[in-house]
């Protein structure tokens, strides 16, 4: 299966394993919880999707490469146990705490987190002398004498022994302890978490036009040459700070992840197009409906690859926007449960308005700080976080000095309102940006394949999907009607096609 679906696999797993009665014990015991094992070819996001399934629960999550633990790290250092049995004295072996059960329990304590996901990434390829331990581990959750705490739920994954030849193969008795997930690598699905997680518009067009070149692994006289959805992801987040930063993206850079030959070429060359695209068509310009009659003229009479990365530098700046508009409303709706909070509590405490204030500001620190070492939050959790300590520190030293309650309240209450209406504006703003991407495809295009390619994309996009269910899509919604409309007369021609063979035999 392809990586979403045994991400909604894992996801449900892990509700089921999280359930608890009434009595708030689980309705699924820890020793009948069987760890999960996904089972696929290196980089296509097993660790990803793991760290993604904790921020949406809302849980913790340590992760672990075994192979680079030893039998002592795993299992505990031995020491002697002074006894006594039926009036015997002697002294026993005992182990200590294993280092990676001693983390979970750390964590626990630093975060006040108590539930989350010990994820054991390439745990078939253990040395030989840890691999008996981890053997029990998976049967029993138990390194030594110590086990993994109730509320943990233990991950695996390993590599087939086509691309590792460290792996060790399980017996029966282990693989009917464990669910088994095996996972392939898919460009479509890898799209979507590529939109979400911001990879350079660059690769993802690229990769529409190349999709072989997605993930490749191949033996040649000079070794191993691969590419993996790892590599691309990692060269995106490289290229994003090179261009911050003003570096040259180079042919010597892009070979150190794309590590075949003639793909880390190809994608050179195409880059450097890119980049050119970028400086020739001025896209704030477009979304800001005020694209040149020689931009239109340009894009009218360019060649589809040539459009397909004009699509993607239109997304990304709408991208931008749009998730931005996003983050900002959570923080206005956090701020609005604070003023109500903050009323009741100004009531309640001699202190100061302003430091009354700034005791939400630290509060929200201490989870900011828990949800980041837990891994229980995600990247736009943490930005609305961080963004509301700022607003609250922004409010409390505009009454600084005021000690009339009432007064300090209006106050905030104005400041909050300015927010509001900075919010409305800033929706506007995106979606006429909306509605000018579509009026500038259209013109330059017409109602071809591109306005399809952009409906569908938009679609696809977490951020664009978010953005329209929430504040509606202006001109999307009407292209997306006779997209549906497109797919339904597909279908239909399909179906046609297909009694007409039955007709035929």
């Amino acid at each position: 299966m392809n990586i979403k679906k045994a991400k909604k696999q894992i996801s449900n797993a892990m509700t089921a394993y999280f359930a608890k009665d009434e009595k708030g014990e689980y309705l699924i015991p820890s020793e009948r919880q069987r760890p999960v094992f996904l089972m696929g070819p290196p980089g296509i996001g097993k660790t990803a999707i793991m760290e993604q399934i904790a921020a949406e629960m809302g849980v913790g999550i340590l992760s672990y490469s075994m192979t680079h633990h030893t039998r002592q790290s795993a299992l505990g250092l031995p020491f002697i146990e002074h006894k006594v049995f039926k009036g015997i004295e002697c002294d026993i072996s005992e182990y200590t705490m294993s280092e990676i059960i001693a983390s979970v329990y750390i964590l626990m304590e630093e975060t006040g987190i108590e539930e989350g996901i010990l994820f054991l990434d390439e745990i078939n390829c253990v040395s030989e002398t840890l691999a008996p331990i981890m053997l029990q581990f998976l049967q029993y959750k138990i390194f030594g004498r110590h086990k993994v705490p109730d509320g943990w739920i233990v991950v695996t994954a390993g590599n087939p022994p086509e691309y590792n030849n460290s792996v060790r193969e399980f017996d029966i008795v282990t693989w009917d302890r464990l669910k088994r997930i095996d996972v392939e690598p898919d460009f479509n699905v890898w799209k979507e978490y590529a939109y979400y997680t911001g990879v350079h518009p660059s690769v993802i067009t690229y990769l529409d036009i190349k999709k072989p070149d997605f993930y490749s692994i191949k033996s040649t006289v000079d070794g191993k040459s691969f590419v993996t959805a790892r590599g691309w992801d990692d060269l995106s987040k490289m290229i994003r700070v090179y261009e911050l930063k003003n570096i040259e993206v180079d042919e010597d850079l892009i070979r150190q992840y794309i590590q075949d030959k003639k793909i880390a070429k190809s994608f050179s060359n195409y880059y450097q197009l890119f980049r050119k695209y970028q400086s020739d068509y001025q896209v704030e310009t477009i979304l800001a409906g005020k694209a040149s009659d020689e931009i239109k003229r340009r894009a009218e009479a360019s060649k589809f690859d040539e459009r397909l990365s004009l699509l993607g530098l239109m997304i990304d700046a709408l991208v931008s926007e749009v998730r931005y508009c996003i983050n900002t409303r959570q923080v206005v709706l956090k701020m609005q449960r604070l003023m109500k909070d903050y009323k009741t509590s100004l009531e309640k405490t001699n202190r100061s308005p302003s430091e009354s204030l700034l005791e939400f500001a630290t509060q929200e620190q201490k989870i900011l700080q828990a949800g980041k070492k837990s891994g229980s939050m995600s990247r736009d959790d943490i930005y609305v976080s961080k963004t509301s300590i700022e607003q609250i520190t922004k409010y409390s030293e505009l009454i600084i000095g005021e000690t009339d309650k009432a007064k300090a309240i209006a106050a905030v209450r104005k400041e909050f309102n300015k927010d509001v209406k900075e919010l409305k504006k800033i929706v506007e703003k995106a979606t006429n940006s909306i509605n000018n991407i579509f009026a500038f495809t259209n013109e330059c295009f017409g109602t071809g394949q591109e306005v399809l390619i952009l409906t569908t994309e938009l679609t696809a996009n977490y951020y664009t999907a978010k953005f329209i269910g929430e504040f509606g899509g202006g001109d999307y919604n009407k292209y997306n009607q006779e997209l549906l409309f497109y797919e339904r007369k597909t279908q239909l021609i399909k179906e046609i096609d297909a009694l007409s063979l039955e007709d035929d035999s």
